[in-house]
């Protein structure tokens, strides 16, 4: 099982940014409750989300937006000082995939260097904005000495892509259970929630007596770490550490796993993204 926890709040645009209200604002206009709410992250969300890793013994991995990490620096470092992994999300909350390939390594690379300067780690795990990268992108996450990346929710365990002679692992994301996608705030049911992870954990522990598998949870700063939410998730690890042989991992961690077991992990030979439409070299 991987949480993912992302780290977004003081990176989204100051007008134009996503959020609850249904209304859009004018161009331009710096939109002030939605700030608010993307500030809820860094006030209180990670604070709580945090306190309950703890609680439960868990280490997740956070992926930083830079311009986060700059507005909170002192979060930032606490989330490495408790144990978690410090992935890289970005130079700001934007998508990269219409820039140039060098373009788009600067983007990233910008965030790679924030994120190290403040917290001392090096980023070795991305992920893209809304999962969308550029078709280089494999390539580029080599060059600048990534691990791993995300951005890819086809599989329930992790797997090796070749790329250019060389390993590159990808640790899947999720959609369904992610918060930002599967449970809004409006009309959100914590029974159900709760239900729907107990239903996916079952499911894939019953599978993980013949087969690796792999549960992933998804996480944002500014609505998981709400009261309410936290406390769902509470009760569901409970649940989750009660049963036997289940590793709680940082998806860096995995990462290692699935290249230190190359023999027992899928590696797929893809080609280019231009013809299969999945992440994989481009040459």
């Amino acid at each position: 099982m991987s949480f993912s926890l992302m780290f977004e709040g003081g990176g989204q645009p100051i007008s134009g940014a996503g959020g609850v209200i249904p209304d859009k604002i004018e161009d331009g206009v710096p939109d002030l409750p939605t700030n608010a709410f993307f500030a809820y992250g860094h006030y209180e969300g990670i604070p709580r989300v945090l306190d309950l890793m703890d609680k439960h013994r868990i280490k997740l991995s956070s992926f930083m937006i830079g311009k986060a990490v700059e507005t909170s620096p002192d979060l930032a470092r606490e989330i490495v000082r408790r144990g978690h992994e410090a992935a890289a999300h970005g130079r700001v909350w934007d998508n990269s995939y219409r820039l140039s390939r060098d373009e788009e390594k600067r983007f990233i690379a910008d965030s790679v260097e924030t994120i190290q300067k403040i917290t001392g780690e090096k980023p070795l795990g991305w992920n893209a904005y809304w999962m969308r990268n550029s078709i280089h992108i494999l390539e580029t996450l080599q060059d600048l000495g990534f691990l791993y990346h995300i951005d890819e929710p086809s599989h329930d365990e992790p797997f090796i892509v070749p790329v250019r002679g060389r390993d590159f692992v990808t640790v899947p994301y999720t959609f369904h259970m992610n918060d930002i996608v599967s449970f809004p705030f409006d009309g959100w049911n914590p029974a159900a929630y709760e239900q729907a992870l107990r239903d996916e954990f079952d499911q894939l522990y019953d599978e993980g007596a013949h087969r690796r598998r792999m549960m992933v949870i998804s996480l944002h700063d500014r609505i998981s770490g709400h009261a309410g939410r936290v406390r769902a998730l509470d009760r569901f690890l409970t649940y989750a550490k009660s049963k036997e042989g289940v590793w709680f991992a940082r998806k860096d961690e995995i990462a290692r796993w699935a290249l230190d077991h190359r023999a027992d992990t899928p590696v797929i030979e893809r080609g280019s993204p231009n013809v299969t439409g999945l992440p994989g070299p481009t040459a």
